[in-house]
């Protein structure tokens, strides 16, 4: 161990980009400043930049495909980048949800964990949370993803198994 790299009796702490405190794990203050301070992307380039900052942080943003699924079809190819109504309103929605993100919290062995699914038109998020020691139920790790062509077309009930089975 080399005790330069090493943080013993502190109270918090930088741990790859994100402070680890005693109440759990929250996002760098900078991290969040950079999106919003972000003007919205004129280009394609801008706009893998914005999802590139998102990737990063998509354990703390609840169903942050079907957020960012506005912003899908400027990334296929040959296609012209025209952000529009859907696509600004995404953004704000995004930035709007930074404004106070959420703390996940360490699993606490012995304790039921809770899973809950959602199927949305486009995408599927999945939330694990528990209750804490009062009750109250604490995010643990957020999930997210967009469907596939072929899975557009599942009945709801298939779209839950599907969002059930990605968290797996």
């Amino acid at each position: 161990m080399n005790p330069s790299k090493c943080a013993f009796g502190v109270t918090s702490g930088k741990f790859l980009e994100f402070i680890v405190r005693q109440r759990g794990i929250e996002i760098e203050q900078a991290k969040i400043d950079a999106i919003l301070r972000m003007p919205e992307p004129r280009n394609i380039h801008e706009l893998k930049s914005l999802q590139g900052k998102l990737a990063y942080l998509r354990r703390f943003i609840s169903n942050l495909a079907g957020r960012c699924q506005p912003f899908s079809r400027l990334m296929k190819k040959d296609v012209p980048f025209q952000w529009d109504e859907a696509c600004d309103k995404a953004f704000k929605s995004i930035k709007s949800y930074l404004m106070k993100p959420p703390v996940l919290v360490a699993p606490v062995p012995g304790r039921p964990l809770i899973l809950y699914v959602a199927a949305q038109e486009r995408s599927v998020g999945i939330l694990l949370a528990q209750k804490n020691d009062e009750g109250k139920e604490n995010a643990l790790y957020y999930l997210s993803r967009t469907m596939t062509p072929n899975e557009l077309k599942y009945s709801p009930i298939e779209k839950l198994c599907l969002a059930l089975i990605f968290s797996i």
